[in-house]
């Protein structure tokens, strides 16, 4: 019964466009490091990490365009025994 949920979710965020959730990033990061324990905290984390979620989907879409139209292989083959590109978030 959860996955089906999940998905409508995962759908409906797939319709928002990285752009406009750009200018929330700013706003629920800064309600998330203010930590209290609260529901509305809670759903700031959620809604935070939902939008770095799309931004690095795009990211991750966007590298496996380029590749492929220059006929490499896919991201994983490519980035076999190098270290990820990450960030330390706080």
């Amino acid at each position: 019964m959860i996955e089906p949920v999940l998905e409508k979710i995962a759908e409906r965020i797939l319709g928002f466009d990285e752009a406009s959730l750009a200018g929330l990033w700013e706003k629920y990061r800064d309600r998330m490091e203010r930590f209290d324990a609260s529901r509305e905290w809670e759903r700031s984390v959620i809604i935070f990490f939902m939008i770095n979620a799309v931004r690095a989907k795009n990211r991750i879409f966007n590298e496996q365009v380029l590749r492929l139209r220059k006929g490499e292989t896919s991201l994983v083959s490519s980035r076999k025994g190098k270290k990820p590109d990450l960030k330390l978030v706080k």
